[in-house]
């Protein structure tokens, strides 16, 4: 016990002494967070440009409440004239022009955004099937109603925090334990552990608890960021099931840190190789963006990588209040992933150079 506490103070010392390695685990992610959520923090659903040319009566009858609505869904604006709209929406300085000729209303719209322009369609669609409603005084047999899934105090924070604190904790884990490896044994110290009395379990749990003692840290910072007034996160019930989550992903990727360092001759041979598997994977995982509209491959090879499950569950128990059981198959996964990848670099572990 005295070998495996002097080996964690060591290396805890080592990781917080070096200002590179701090920087990167640490406020290098936290930088993103403090990015992403403000830049999320008042964003609302953005509200395109349309010109009325002339007069529009199917705009001007809709009653007082739904006229409120319509003006939160599209700013509308009257024209000069229809020439200077249509140069408008050619331009892209508006998203649509309307008119109306006797009882054809006419929607102009340019398919350079086609987000926009079928947002106008939309809206503009729907006034008309109920202007028609109102003309032939038959009341509709159908009614549609839309509800979000999520809570709706939800906010881009909740989901934005989730993914970089998976990829913050993918790096920390990933980089520490390669580097480790790979310096230490530059400087002879792995062969000095090995003619000392220390076993080859306590290094190893030594630096697994370095490991995942600095994961939690960085948890309790990204959590104690974002739970800001200014960013708003707001935990769900099972958020308490992200800690073992955070200890599974960790020992994974430790795994893949491992594995790097015990073959990697330098510290920047291992600092490029492990940032040629965390990086590619962060982007390929979700961790910046959702990949709801990448291509149905992609998707499935996203399924490949441990961080996309740390961070989908991450999610599951932190901000879509879902079962603490919900975790459970991404912990099998993250355990299973880091057994094997243990196995491997432990076939290839080198206490020296030579």
């Amino acid at each position: 016990m005295n070998g495996l506490g002097s080996l964690s103070r060591a290396m805890f010392l080592g990781f917080v002494r070096d200002r590179t390695a701090l920087f990167f685990t640490v406020l290098f992610p936290l930088m993103f967070l403090v990015l992403f959520g403000g830049v999320f923090a008042n964003q609302s659903a953005p509200r395109p440009h349309v010109l009325e040319v002339g007069r529009v009566q199917v705009l001007d009858a809709v009653p007082g409440q739904a006229h409120a609505s319509l003006h939160r869904a599209l700013r509308l604006t009257h024209a000069r004239g229809r020439h200077d709209a249509m140069e408008k929406v050619r331009a892209g300085d508006a998203a649509a022009a309307v008119e109306q000729r006797g009882d054809t209303v006419v929607v102009h719209y340019s398919a350079a955004d086609q987000v926009e322009a079928a947002s106008v369609r939309g809206v503009l669609g729907s006034i008309v099937s109920q202007a028609n409603i109102a003309v032939t005084g038959q009341a509709p047999r159908f009614t549609l109603h839309t509800r979000r899934v999520e809570d709706q105090s939800l906010d881009a924070i909740q989901f934005v925090t989730p993914g970089l604190l998976g990829w913050a904790i993918a790096t920390g884990a990933t980089f520490g334990a390669a580097l480790t490896l790979v310096s230490w044994r530059q400087k002879k110290i792995l062969r000095r552990l090995r003619l000392s009395p220390v076993r080859t379990p306590t290094v190893v749990s030594a630096r697994v608890g370095v490991s995942i003692g600095v994961a939690l840290v960085q948890t309790a910072i990204f959590l104690g960021v974002a739970l800001a007034p200014y960013f708003g996160l707001q935990l769900t019930a099972s958020w308490w099931m992200s800690i073992p989550l955070v200890v599974c992903g960790t020992l994974a990727f430790l795994s893949i840190g491992l594995l790097v360092g015990a073959f990697a001759k330098t510290p920047e041979a291992a600092s490029a190789v492990a940032n040629l598997v965390v990086l590619p994977m962060a982007f390929l995982s979700g961790t910046f963006f959702p990949l709801d509209n990448a291509p149905g491959w992609l998707q499935g090879l996203s399924k490949v990588f441990p961080l996309q499950h740390l961070v989908e569950a991450m999610k599951d128990v932190m901000v879509r209040g879902q079962a603490p059981s919900s975790a459970l198959p991404a912990m099998g996964l993250l355990l299973a992933f880091a057994l094997v990848l243990a196995l491997v670099a432990t076939r290839l572990f080198r206490w020296d150079d030579v």
